[in-house]
C-alpha cells in the first residue's frame, strides 16, 4: 500500500488545497492529510480540522496542535522538532509527502519519504490562505462551500411585523444574486394555526440559526436573514414578559455586518401570524432598545416599499465595497 501525507495550516482550506489533497489521493491508496496550528492564530484551529474532516472524508486528517517553529529561522533544531511531532501523530511512515511550498522536500527528506512537488508556482489555482483572510468577498470562488459560512457578509433584517422584512429580503437576495433566509418562526406558527401556547421559544432560535448557518453555504458574498435571534428575545418580552435565558444566550452569540430596522411606516396587513395590531411603535422602541443593550447599531428603513427597498440596497452596498467586492 502507498502511503502519503499532506501537511498544511489550512487557514482557510480553497481550492488550491483541494487540488493539492485530491491530486494526493489520485496517486496513493492511503492519503493523511495532517492540519497543524498554533492557538494564536486568527482561524481557531478546532474549526480548521473540522473543515478538512468534511472535505476529506474517506481520509485520515489528523489535527496537529504542537506549538512548533513555523521557519528554520526560528529555532536551530527546527526540523528535529517537526520530525518528532509528526512521528508521533502518523499512523505510519508516509512513503510520499505532497507540497505546493518548497519546504515539502526537505520534510521528505526528514520523514524518509519522497517529495512530489504540487502546483509550486501557483499557477493551477492563484490564490492563497493570506489572499482570502485580506479579501474574502474579492476571491469568493476559491472558498469550498463548508468554509463560507465564515467569511459571508451577513445582513439581518429586523422591526415590527408587517413592515415588509420578508420582501426586503427576497428582493435584496435577487438584486445581489444570492440567498436569503426566511423566518423560521413563521413555518413553525403557521404549522400551529398560529397558536403560542406551550411555545418553545429556544427551539425557535435554534431552527433560525440552523436554517441561516445551513443556507450561508450557498450565499454569494453576502446573505439576507428574514429576522434573527435578537428580533426574538424583543418577540418574547413582548408576548412574555421576559425572555428564556437560553434565548438571550443565543441571541447574544450572532454577528451581522449590517442590521437594517423596518419603521411602521407602511400599510399594516393582517395575518394568522400577527399578534400586536396597534402596537407596532412600541415594539420599534424594544428593538432599539434591544440593539442599545447588544452594543449594536441598526440602519433605519423608511418610506414606501420603493424607497425602502433603494435604501437598504444603498446599504449593502456600500457593505460589499468596503471589501472591494465588485457589486451590482
Amino acid at each position: 500500500m502507498t502511503r502519503g501525507m499532506v501537511l498544511g495550516k489550512f487557514m482557510p482550506p480553497h481550492a488550491g488545497h483541494l487540488y493539492l489533497c485530491e491530486f494526493a489521493k489520485n496517486w496513493v491508496e492511503d492519503l493523511t492529510i495532517v492540519v497543524g496550528t498554533l492557538a494564536a492564530e486568527p482561524i481557531p484551529g478546532e474549526l480548521r480540522h473540522r473543515w478538512m474532516r468534511e472535505l476529506f472524508p474517506a481520509d485520515t486528517v489528523l489535527h496537529l496542535t504542537d506549538e512548533n517553529p513555523q521557519d528554520p529561522s526560528e529555532h536551530p533544531d527546527f526540523w528535529n522538532i517537526w520530525q518528532a511531532s509528526l512521528e508521533r501523530i502518523l499512523p505510519e511512515r508516509p512513503d510520499l509527502v505532497f507540497a505546493s511550498e518548497p519546504y515539502g522536500a526537505k520534510l521528505a527528506e526528514v520523514l524518509g519519504a519522497e517529495f512530489v512537488p504540487v502546483d509550486l508556482p501557483r499557477a493551477t489555482i492563484p490564490v492563497s490562505g493570506t489572499a482570502i483572510r485580506t479579501d474574502p468577498i474579492r476571491h469568493w470562488e476559491f472558498i469550498p462551500r463548508c468554509v463560507r459560512p465564515h467569511f459571508v457578509r451577513r445582513v439581518s433584517i429586523i422591526g415590527p411585523e408587517s413592515t415588509g422584512k420578508t420582501t426586503l429580503a427576497r428582493t435584496l437576495a435577487d438584486t445581489f444574486g444570492t440567498v436569503w433566509v426566511p423566518e423560521w418562526a413563521r413555518t413553525v406558527l403557521e404549522h400551529r394555526n398560529g397558536s403560542l401556547d406551550d411555545l418553545n421559544w429556544p427551539n425557535l432560535v435554534r431552527g433560525q440559526i440552523a436554517s441561516e448557518e445551513a443556507l450561508a453555504r450557498n450565499a454569494d458574498r453576502v446573505l439576507f436573514c428574514d429576522t434573527e435571534p435578537l428580533l426574538t428575545t424583543v418577540w418574547a418580552e413582548s408576548l412574555l414578559g421576559a425572555c428564556p435565558p437560553e434565548v438571550t444566550a443565543a441571541a447574544a452569540g450572532r454577528t451581522y455586518d449590517l442590521t437594517l430596522l423596518t419603521e411602521p411606516d407602511v400599510p399594516w396587513v393582517a395575518d394568522q401570524v400577527r399578534y400586536l395590531p396597534g402596537e407596532s411603535e412600541v415594539f420599534l422602541d424594544r428593538c432599539r432598545t434591544a440593539l442599545t443593550r447588544a452594543g449594536r447599531t441598526a440602519v433605519p428603513l423608511r418610506g414606501d416599499w420603493t424607497a425602502r427597498t433603494e435604501q437598504a440596497v444603498g446599504h449593502v452596498r456600500a457593505l460589499l465595497q468596503q471589501t472591494n467586492c465588485p457589486v451590482p
